[in-house]
């Protein structure tokens, strides 16, 4: 005898088998505290005060309810023995999983700072959505390891997104260093890259490997092809440019409340 039908679960699921009901909970990622809390405020998110994560680690989540979604932020904190934002690869790439384990969401959205090319059309305060995202500091010179050092992957496709709110679009790059020494250069390049940060391309890692779509929202602190130096130019501009990746944040999340995934 066949089981019986279940329309309603059905009529949640779409051919390529991506769930079509609402998005309901968001997550952020967000390296550093400076990024993340024009955004706090904005949603009137409440800091959690029993953490869902492990004992003793430095994460922070906030969470609170924005329209019909339920929002979430999460940042690495800081270092227990330097007192810096723990920036990063590793960092970013442990709270991803334990994020993702922990609450469930629906759509990852990493927003944060990045470097950008003037070589390739990106102005200091620009907010580019990544199109792919690579590293380009894990040599592998081996056959095929090479290809698993870089970690090509494509962002989850948002395309209604992109054109409603005027995004510009490019690939993201991600490395552990802030500076640019010539081998990454190369990778950079060969990644065709118009943003490079820290942490993006460990996120995608993750959230491809639990399913999970995750998209990336970067604002441009320094041009890394312009004539200033990368950390001067990056510390003086973060305070601004995290306004105007507040507002872009903003915007997508007004677009995203109601809508599936598939709608974006």
């Amino acid at each position: 005898m066949a089981p019986p039908h279940d329309d309603k679960a059905a009529a949640e699921v779409n051919d390529d088998s991506t769930p079509i009901r609402p998005i309901s909970n968001v997550l952020f990622i967000i390296a550093m505290q400076t990024e993340a809390s024009p955004l706090v405020n904005k949603f009137q998110l409440v800091e959690e005060p029993e953490s869902v994560f492990p004992k003793g680690v430095p994460w922070v989540r906030y969470y609170g309810k924005y329209k019909d979604l339920n929002i979430n932020i999460v940042c690495p904190g800081k270092d227990k023995i330097l007192g810096v934002d723990s920036v990063g690869t590793v960092s970013a790439s442990l709270l991803t999983y334990a994020s993702i384990q922990a609450l469930q969401p629906d759509l990852i959205i990493n927003a944060g700072t990045a470097g950008g090319f003037k070589a390739k059309g990106a102005s200091i305060g620009d907010v580019f959505l990544a199109s792919d995202v690579a590293f380009h500091d894990r040599r592998i010179p081996i056959p095929v390891f090479d290809l698993y050092g870089v970690g090509s992957r494509q962002a989850f496709s948002t395309p209604n997104l992109a054109n409603e709110l005027n995004l510009k679009v490019g690939k993201l790059s991600t490395g552990d260093s802030l500076d640019m020494c010539p081998q990454d250069e190369a990778a950079i390049v060969a990644n065709d890259a118009t943003v490079k940060d820290m942490e993006g391309a460990a996120i995608a890692y993750v959230a491809h490997l639990l399913e999970v779509p995750a998209i990336f929202l970067k604002a441009v602190t320094d041009i890394i092809d312009g004539d200033k130096p990368t950390a001067e130019e990056f510390l003086q501009n973060l305070a601004a440019v995290a306004a105007a990746l507040d507002l872009a944040a903003t915007q997508v999340i007004d677009f995203i409340n109601g809508k599936s995934c598939s709608e974006l």
